[in-house]
């Protein structure tokens, strides 16, 4: 396996942030580390204490300024930032494929993601609508208003760097928030780049300097964001071991938490299903990415009457992957984040052979990150099956009927991204009701990955049961009023209440 050497990829990521025309914090205490080689970059300097705090404060004053500019107005910093995204797509996508090793089309459509996003928010900027509610008392008029919420705190993972980040602040921008964002201390290059583009799209448009800060370094720099009463709300993207320290500290200071937790996503193949769509979908949705999307597919439910034809073409599309440098454009698969990422595959295997699984294909070490993907059959649903390791391993179960699909389908602790691959449409109808797939995301013939930004992005049960980027999901940023104004000259009580 060829590979670009580590001197070449810091040279192409250097060259990235000069075209962007950020600057490097350079010094000790954070790497800059790419996957390709499993090999330090070069040192940065994380944020101290006092610089999180003191990004916090300068947040919390741009905000007070920020919450009172017209939201059309805010929506305009959102646009120049789409613009600024737009011509340096190519370079945010080095960045990507350096720090989080995206094969190129993957990290250009995230750097797409994007742009989406922002577009989505500039209309959004002329649609925080409120509504007016029906008054039982005469010359009284009873409404519901929406406002800025405050400090947005924004911790993101490494396997989407930039997108994340991205559906929450152009968002939170557009309803008067302003954001901190704390990113993966894997990815901290790609943040750089992301918030030098915006810090130009605020100096373009004279809004507030501190309205977007980015803070560096570990879980020490995200515990401080978690427990600063001065954050409104903590978004936080990860695993539910994560969410499950989040969740309460924020809770227990009164504060907001939007958590994108945990996937153990599965399809559904049933008899009618057409296999040649199915196929292309499985492939990508527990592939794509080296499976280490949160809506990565996990878990292939199929009918015992095709199952054994599936995964012997499933397998053998699987001998055919590409595996290698993700800046070759051949390359479907490049590597997992870190060799720790690969030790955890490889343990996983183990158990599932261990609990009965046949492996039928994949799971070797190719390179320190590198592995071949894997399919397991599985014989039940316990054990490890239940977890989400992130890698790229597919478990295979089969079943007879179509209520033990969807039983099998939600027995697991999380509940983010589900699909069902069927011609039947009594069958799809099912899967979509509400006694059918318990995901936040449920999708008929297309697979558990790829969604677009216009739908609200989440789930439920360990999955954290956030929201993020399309639908309603502005409504996570902003803080709702009930107002009653009374232009009758009278004081009518409510519920008919008598007093004085």
């Amino acid at each position: 396996m060829k590979l670009p050497t580590t001197d070449a990829l810091a040279a192409r990521a250097r060259a990235a942030l000069d075209r962007i025309g950020a600057a490097v914090p350079e010094g000790t205490g954070l790497a800059a580390r790419s996957p390709i080689t499993g090999e330090d970059l070069f040192g940065l300097r994380p944020s101290s204490p006092a610089e999180t705090a003191a990004a916090i404060g300068a947040a919390a004053e741009a905000f007070t300024a920020w919450r009172t500019t017209p939201a059309p107005v805010r929506g305009n910093l959102v646009r120049v930032l789409g613009e600024l995204l737009r011509a340096h797509q190519d370079d945010l996508a080095e960045l990507i494929t350096v720090e989080a090793g995206k094969i190129r089309s993957e990290a250009l459509g995230e750097v797409q993601e994007m742009i989406d996003i922002c577009e989505f928010a500039v209309g959004l900027s002329r649609q925080l609508y409120g509504r007016t509610i029906a008054s039982e008392r005469p010359g009284h008029r009873l409404a519901e208003t929406w406002h800025p919420l405050g400090v947005v705190g924004v911790i993101s993972a490494f396997n989407f760097p930039a997108a994340v980040w991205s559906w929450n602040t152009a968002v939170a921008l557009v309803c008067g928030d302003a954001v901190v964002w704390k990113p993966s201390e894997l990815t901290p290059l790609v943040a750089i780049g992301a918030s030098h583009l915006l810090d130009r799209a605020i100096a373009e448009v004279d809004a507030p300097r501190d309205v977007h800060r980015l803070v560096l370094g570990g879980r020490d720099v995200g515990e401080r964001l978690v427990d600063d009463p001065r954050v409104a709300l903590v978004s936080a993207t990860g695993s539910t071991r994560m969410g499950r320290a989040v969740g309460p500290r924020v809770a227990a200071r009164f504060g907001r938490s939007l958590l994108e937790l945990g996937g153990n996503n599965a399809s559904v193949v049933a008899p009618s299903a057409d296999l040649d769509l199915a196929l292309r979908a499985v492939v990508f949705g527990a592939v794509g990415t080296a499976g280490q999307r949160c809506t990565t597919l996990r878990r292939l439910i199929i009918h015992r009457d095709v199952a054994d034809e599936f995964v012997t073409r499933l397998a053998n599309a699987y001998a055919g992957l590409p595996i290698g440098d993700p800046f070759d454009d051949r390359t479907l698969v490049g590597p997992l984040i870190s060799g720790t990422a690969t030790d955890a595959m490889a343990q996983a295997l183990d158990k599932a052979v261990a609990e009965g699984g046949e492996l039928v294909c994949g799971g070797e070490r190719l390179a320190p990150t590198y592995v071949r993907p894997a399919i397991v059959r599985m014989p039940h649903q316990n054990g490890i099956v239940r977890e989400e390791t992130f890698a790229p391993i597919l478990y295979v179960l089969t079943y007879d009927a179509f209520g033990e699909a969807v039983a099998l389908h939600n027995d697991v602790p999380q509940g983010l991204s589900s699909s069902i691959f069927t011609r039947d449409q009594g069958e799809a109808e099912r899967f979509l009701a509400s006694d059918g797939s318990d995901c936040g995301i449920a999708n008929v013939n297309i697979g558990t990955s790829g969604a677009e930004i216009g739908g609200a992005f989440g789930g439920e049960k360990e999955t954290g049961g956030g929201r993020e980027s399309g639908s309603d999901a502005w409504r996570a940023y902003m803080r709702r009023a009930t107002n009653t104004v009374n232009y009758s000259g009278t004081l009518t009580l409510a519920q008919n209440v008598s007093f004085l």
